[in-house]
């Protein structure tokens, strides 16, 4: 189990920047002042291996300066998850991590919330909160259906809320 004290003595971390940089090394193929950590899941998180053992940079972070393991998901605030200054990380539950997303890259309507309806041949608005999925209605436009996404996102996600 890892301890703050041990991850202190093994890595700096810059609360400014949210970079990690090894203090101790074992081998050659680090130095000492190295940033640390690879981006993986095509861009939008960090890993940082200690010792044998995969960790999340913003998990780390978070413990680097609280002291605790967070209990529950950590939120990047400004979605960017390679983003690991301090400032930008927050508690939050699955739900408000996933309000907090962006768009999927599956989106064809360009708007978050928005998708095209067959049936109805209109877009329709839907938002899924704590695992539910609210239907919001069919709209004549993708602007309209999404200014009803958005309002939704706003009620339901409040600080979590992205539009975008």
């Amino acid at each position: 189990m890892l301890t703050r004290e041990y991850l202190r003595w093994r890595l700096s971390y810059n609360k400014k920047t949210g970079i990690f940089r090894w203090k101790r090394v074992f081998g050659h193929k680090v130095k000492v002042g190295d940033r640390t950590g690879s981006i993986t899941d095509n861009g939008r998180r960090v890993n940082i291996w200690i010792d044998d053992k995969m960790y999340r940079a913003h998990r780390l972070a978070w413990f680097y300066v609280h002291g605790e393991w967070p209990l529950m998901g950590i939120d990047h605030i400004n979605g960017d998850g390679c983003d690991n200054r301090i400032a930008n990380l927050r508690l939050a539950t699955q739900s408000q991590n996933l309000g907090n997303s962006k768009k999927p890259i599956t989106n064809r309507s360009g708007k978050k919330g928005v998708s095209w309806h067959a049936v109805g041949k209109k877009w329709q608005a839907h938002i899924k909160v704590d695992g539910i999925n609210f239907y919001l209605g069919l709209f004549d436009t993708v602007k309209l259906a999404h200014e009803a996404y958005a309002e939704a996102a706003t009620k339901y996600r409040g600080e979590f809320a992205r539009a975008e």
